[in-house]
């Protein structure tokens, strides 16, 4: 999944802890942060720290996958197109 903003990574871990039937409550006690630390991440996740994302990031049992992004998006194949979205 191709992330490119932080507002969409918010949303992207919200789905997921959705997904696992977690409240903001529950990610926060599994990773050890108190719940606002969640909900500020999912609401206003531009002044989040790292440290904060890689422990939701843990508790969701998620990965931070880092390539170059495609320098023409028209010179991809539909395959490659399809990853992206």
């Amino acid at each position: 999944m191709v992330v490119t903003s932080s507002k969409m990574l918010a949303h992207i871990l919200r789905e997921f802890r959705y997904q696992n039937h977690l409240s903001q409550t529950d990610l926060a006690k599994i990773v050890g942060m108190k719940q606002a630390t969640v909900s500020a991440f999912e609401n206003t996740p531009d002044s989040t720290k790292l440290e904060t994302l890689f422990k939701l990031l843990a508790g969701l049992e998620l990965e931070l996958v880092v390539q170059p992004r495609p320098k023409n998006i028209s010179l991809l194949t539909q395959d490659e197109v399809e990853d992206i979205w």
